[in-house]
């Protein structure tokens, strides 16, 4: 596209212009055109000139502002908002190019606009980021035609800013107002009956669909009950609190595999930060622990004001290395700073069940002292070739790698629970919703 400073033409400029070079043409055959192609020449430089006067006569004939939070939230649709007004006296039509960071790899953000006289209008779009980490944005770039649509008029608003992209707080602050409003079964979370009434009596409030009916407090029932009619009470219990969570993330390189744009660490830290998160609500204390081949930080495990804050801030500074991890290194650095009984989720992958076997005596050892929670992956991806009819040979050896790859998969679970071990095997996408989920029936069961 040809342009002058801020000066651009359209396609319909060139458009026009090819038409009246073919009307030339056709003249030098046909002469009786040359009078309707100099005239046809004389009213397209007119309109131009017309059209660029009524564009360039304002100074600052269109206004435009970008807004988007100095944090993205990592896997999580994340809106973005340009607004925009028409200072001109006549109507415009825009078009709008927003320069986002190149991590995205999008060539689309191109929107159009109409705007009236003394309009604003807002676009809306959305960005999903698959890493963590700094992000820039450029200058947000209008292009204002009049209705003649002949030429354009550049405006470039500098808006260069740097946002940092965190772990999912979206999805925390999600689970954490439907927890508050005890909706959790939206997003998967089940209602976890108790195994007897051992926990301590807290207050007796309203029924609600989904209370253990042997809770029910019928004298208080009794009392509430009216000309409206009778309301239900019940007895709630409170769960054991205090208790210590401790989330230990594998960094090494079987962590690296990438599901749905998103690698499996990312994953594990978008649960952790939930999964701490619901812990803290439920009055206990949320620790983190990340290591490879060599241990990471650790973090106690607290319930302080601004404990969150710096989950978060740890979180974010996490990289997946590419070595084997070191569970050795983990079960001294557990056995030396986690001396209290401690539910430890542990986010790992493991392929193979002879990859199990090296790491299983220090899993046996940290099961022994505490309460250990084995969370690994589905191979969704080869999930979805089993699914699929075998056509020809290869197809034949790829289900059967497939089929046993699955396998192993599974006795993996099995040789974890004949340890008394906890495990958790999942898709990426399921992961928080299952982590909770076992964590709610484990505080229920009173393992804890």
């Amino acid at each position: 596209m040809y342009c002058l400073k801020a000066l651009y033409f359209s396609l319909r400029f060139w458009l026009a212009l090819i038409g009246l070079v073919l009307l030339f043409v056709a003249a030098y055959a046909l002469p009786f055109l040359f009078p309707v192609a100099r005239i046809a020449l004389f009213v397209f430089v007119a309109l131009c000139l017309i059209e660029g006067v009524i564009l360039f006569r304002h100074r600052k004939g269109i206004f435009a502002r970008r807004d988007v939070t100095d944090r993205l939230s990592n896997g999580d649709e994340n809106p973005v908002t340009i607004y925009l007004e028409n200072r001109y006296t006549l109507p415009v039509y825009l078009e709008i190019i927003d320069e986002i960071p190149f991590q995205f790899q999008r060539r689309d953000v191109l929107f159009r606009a109409g705007l009236k006289p003394n309009e604003t209008k807002a676009i809306r779009y959305e960005l999903r980021p698959t890493r963590r980490g700094e992000y820039s944005f450029g200058a947000v770039n209008v292009y204002a035609m009049s209705p003649l649509q002949l030429v354009k008029r550049r405006y470039q608003f500098s808006q260069d800013k740097q946002v940092a992209v965190y772990p999912s707080y979206l999805q925390m602050r999600q689970y954490e107002l439907l927890a508050a409003t005890n909706r959790l079964s939206e997003l998967g979370i089940k209602r976890v009956r108790r195994l007897g009434h051992s926990m301590e009596f807290e207050q007796v409030r309203p029924y609600t669909r989904g209370d253990d009916v042997r809770t029910m407090n019928w004298k208080a029932t009794a009392r509430r009950s009216g000309a409206r009619g009778t309301d239900l009470m019940v007895n709630a219990y409170q769960d054991e609190r205090s208790q210590a969570v401790y989330c230990l993330i594998d960094k090494g390189r079987m962590m690296k595999s990438p599901f749905e744009g998103l690698t499996l660490l990312d994953y594990a830290i978008n649960a952790s930060l939930v999964l701490s998160n619901i812990a803290l609500l439920k009055q206990d204390r949320a620790g983190l622990l990340t290591f490879s081949n060599r241990i990471g930080q650790l973090l106690p495990a607290e319930r302080r004001p601004g404990h969150m804050l710096k989950i978060l801030e740890l979180l974010y500074r996490q990289k997946t290395r590419f070595l084997e991890s070191d569970y050795e290194a983990l079960y001294a650095t557990v056995r030396a700073h986690i001396r209290q009984r401690s539910l430890l989720l542990l986010f790992t992958n493991f392929e193979t069940v002879n990859g199990l076997h090296r790491q299983l005596p220090f899993l046996r050892r940290l099961a022994k002292d505490h309460l250990l929670l084995v969370i690994f992956f589905e191979n969704t991806e080869m999930a979805a070739l089993l699914n699929q009819p075998a056509t020809n040979t290869e197809d034949v050896y790829q289900k059967t790698i497939a089929e046993k790859f699955a396998y192993e998969k599974k006795q993996i679970v099995k040789e974890l629970q004949q340890y008394g071990i906890q495990t958790i095997l999942t898709a990426p996408r399921n992961l928080t919703a299952n982590t909770i989920n076992k964590y709610l029936e484990l505080k229920a069961r009173g393992m804890i």
